[in-house]
């Protein structure tokens, strides 16, 4: 089944998920190409390139801004990398990718700020003649957007899920049953209903055996939404969770987390409420939460090495310069409610205490963390 992005439009008025209990196929090999129907045309060597990122809210939003201005620079070309200020709406992302347009960036890459709202804008560059790349979250209902480069989301979600029952087994310190809690992302990122339908993946045969039990009765990505991805949002959820359906003996044992940022407040939650710390995965790698895992507080995180994925996408404009095709291993997956948007798809990594180490063999900042644990 192909991932529909108009599922996560639509989530709050339906139940049904156009994921849900679907396996994740994939597409071609690592050598195929795709993109728009137009006939590749190259540009000039030296051309703007235009990155139109969220806001810095995350760390790894924040690195690949630095990795963007440096690679396409390294590469001949002239970066333009703008950020969407947190306090502010969508309106500044339109606002920007608009300015790129008409100074005559060739390729513009977008993190979006929401999906959803940035048509109007992309088409305006397929117009103008520039091409659109998608980064790490896809946009939605339109024909002008040519590539998507991401981390395997779906993937992700599948980790997670599969962590929080390694987690359980390990740590909970009594046979299933087992009490937990599901958050997900914001609703406004089309990412966020593929994160959870990846988790519930693995986790719904559970739920339904009676392996697992949500006290709160909060199963739906409408209940279990994260508007913006604010950590201080997470957290009130958390506490509410906590004095409704926590009282007495009732013991938390674990809560899927679909990124850091929103494991360290649930963790802050149970602590505030005097609780003992269930297994609480995670995302983004991000270094309060590595150092966490390595004090065996928050069970696990993914690595997803920002600098592979910028250098993907550093070497799709590449590639588009030169009158190519870029290069996509997926063509199958990704709906985003108008076409299925051609993609270079990463591995993501699951880390935990045990093998983070490994995992972080080539992040040098990350690996001396783990090491100073030793």
């Amino acid at each position: 089944m192909k991932r529909m992005a108009v599922a996560a439009t639509a989530m709050f008025a339906a139940a049904a998920l156009a994921l849900t209990g679907c396996s994740a196929e994939r597409g071609g090999g690592a050598g195929d190409t795709g993109g728009s129907s137009d006939e590749a045309k190259g540009f000039a060597a030296d051309a703007t390139i235009g990155v139109a990122l969220p806001d810095k809210t995350s760390e790894n939003w924040v690195l690949a801004g630095q990795l963007f201005t440096d690679g396409l620079k390294e590469a001949g070309f002239k970066a333009d990398v703008q950020y969407a200020p947190a306090s502010n709406t969508v309106a500044e992302q339109q606002n920007q990718i608009q300015a790129m347009v008409t100074n005559g960036a060739k390729v513009i890459i977008i993190g979006a700020k929401d999906g959803k709202q940035l048509a109007t804008q992309v088409q305006a560059a397929k117009d103008a003649g520039a091409y659109v790349i998608a980064y790490d979250r896809l946009i939605e209902n339109t024909e002008a957007v040519d590539y998507y480069v991401a981390f395997d989301n779906f993937k992700v979600g599948e980790l997670q899920g599969q962590a929080l029952l390694d987690g359980l087994e390990e740590r909970a310190g009594h046979d299933a049953p087992y009490n937990i809690e599901l958050f997900s992302g914001s609703p406004d990122d089309a990412n966020s209903a593929v994160f959870f339908d990846g988790a519930m993946k693995v986790l719904q045969p559970k739920i339904d055996d009676g392996t697992l039990k949500v006290v709160s009765g909060q199963t739906e990505i409408a209940q279990t939404a994260t508007e913006g991805w604010l950590a201080e949002n997470a957290q009130n959820r958390m506490d509410t969770i906590l004095t409704g359906s926590y009282g007495g003996d009732t013991v938390l044992d674990g809560v899927l987390s679909p990124n850091d940022t929103l494991a360290r407040a649930i963790i802050t939650s149970v602590q505030q409420a005097g609780k003992p710390v269930p297994v609480v995965t995670g995302q983004d790698s991000e270094v309060e939460s590595v150092k966490s895992i390595m004090e065996g507080v928050q069970y696990s995180t993914i690595n997803k090495d920002t600098t592979l994925l910028v250098e993907q996408a550093i070497k799709m404009v590449g590639q588009l310069q030169k009158g190519e095709k870029a290069e996509v291993n997926d063509t199958e997956q990704y709906d985003n409610g108008v076409k299925v948007v051609p993609a270079y798809l990463l591995d993501p990594v699951i880390v935990t205490k045990e093998n983070a180490e490994e995992a972080y063999a080539n992040v040098p900042s990350l690996l001396d963390i783990v090491k100073s644990y030793e």
